[in-house]
């Protein structure tokens, strides 16, 4: 499911929401000059978060990687194991680097659009400086748990999805009345329904949970760091609720879905034709 839009205006603009997203762009044109200059060391070895580096910094990390070779039969690539580059800050203060860091385009772009439309309200109810406060250690947060699921894993882990998960955790929190205008593809077709918010990101998180545990034993493998998710959402969820509680947070703004009449209306027409 693919979140278009959702139906909580902001009530002032989210300039620390944009700044986030700024900052991983930055970030990204750093990756992407990287790759076209690859005798430089590696910004996701140096900056990301590599739990073995973590558990025990003073041990030497290394790392799988894959290389060009020319056999007898034409090019190949063959699997071979050399020392990661040296972190360029302490390996704890990584869990803080590499949630500015991703893997490519795919990864980058759906990052910063649940970012986009969620990040905003939060962003309102938190007030700048708080909501940059939580973005950071719900960031940490999903760290942790990621290194929990796998404390002698060489692979980096890089990307917003933990922290952004947060975000999301906190919305369920604060926003549990609220829509959202999703893309659903179904194979070779698009729909597209209005659905409450607590649906889409119940769904997300189950997800999230399910694939987490089938990947126990598959860390290194499984490519996506699901435990990091599962954690920075809850880690969410329970931050907003604590303060919601002490009543620190700003108040709600009333949500409102326009100009969608004709989405609810075209899906209830097509289901009587049918």
């Amino acid at each position: 499911m693919i979140p278009l839009r959702d139906n909580i205006p902001a009530r002032h603009t989210p300039l620390v929401n944009y700044a986030i997203i700024a900052l991983c762009a930055v970030a990204f044109l750093l990756q992407l000059r990287e790759t076209a200059a690859p005798d430089e060391p590696s910004l996701v070895e140096r900056f990301g978060m590599i739990p073995a580096r973590v558990t025990d910094p003073g041990q030497p990390v290394t790392i799988r990687d894959r290389e060009l070779v020319r056999t007898p039969r034409g090019m190949a690539v063959r699997e071979v194991e050399r020392p990661a580059a040296e972190p360029a800050v302490h390996p704890w203060l990584t869990l803080v680097t590499c949630m500015f860091l991703h893997g490519g385009w795919l990864h980058f772009l759906g990052n910063m659009w649940f970012l986009y439309i969620f990040g905003d309200n939060v962003e309102d109810r938190f007030g700048h400086i708080g909501y940059f406060v939580f973005y950071l250690l719900t960031g940490v947060a999903a760290g942790l748990a990621h290194l929990a699921s796998g404390p002698g894993s060489t692979v980096p882990t890089i990307g917003a999805s933990g922290a952004i998960a947060g975000v999301m955790g906190g919305y369920l929190l604060l926003y549990p009345r609220a829509m959202v205008l999703t893309l659903v593809p179904i194979f070779f077709f698009i729909e597209i329904l209005v659905v409450p918010a607590p649906l889409f990101l119940g769904v997300w998180f189950v997800i999230q949970f399910f694939q987490g545990a089938m990947s126990i034993t598959a860390v290194e493998a499984a490519g996506v760091a699901w435990w990091a998710h599962v954690g920075g959402f809850a880690a969410g969820f329970v931050v907003a609720l604590i303060l919601r509680v002490l009543g620190v947070l700003n108040p709600p703004v009333q949500g409102r879905l326009p100009n969608t009449d004709h989405v609810t209306h075209y899906h209830w027409n097509r289901r009587r034709r049918a």
